[in-house]
């Protein structure tokens, strides 16, 4: 199964080739999205992303994750959340959004098992 390409981003918009749902912020992996509701983690733009919210995304059986910190960078990310997916042995970029998309986008292209959390607005 591959990755889904993000079709688009705009400010507090993300859309997903194949998938009619607009999101605000979004998780993808190989073969699906879905929205990324921080209320399920308790997240904040600080500490910011936690193990938590990835464990969806790492059981999906990627080989990286795209982390995207939104379009100012407010979202942290802590070193115990990197260390995480490293532990996992998952490569990880942490990236400004539209970057990360972009990032994100070459990889699923290349046929990565790639996944990522992406934070569309500040």
């Amino acid at each position: 199964m591959s990755s889904p390409e993000i079709a688009s981003l705009s400010w507090g918009q993300m859309k997903v080739k194949g998938c009619s749902t607009t999101y605000k912020d979004c998780k993808v992996w190989p073969g699906g999205s879905r929205t990324w509701d921080w209320r399920e983690t308790g997240t904040n733009h600080s500490p910011g992303v936690q193990p938590a919210d990835l464990e969806e995304v790492v059981r999906k059986g990627v080989k990286t994750v795209v982390i995207g910190r939104g379009m100012s960078e407010a979202l942290q990310v802590p070193p115990s959340t990197v260390d995480y997916l490293k532990k996992n042995g998952i490569d990880v970029l942490v990236l400004q959004t539209e970057k990360a998309v972009e990032e994100y986008n070459a990889l699923a292209a290349q046929g990565v098992k790639v996944g990522g959390v992406f934070h569309s607005t500040c």
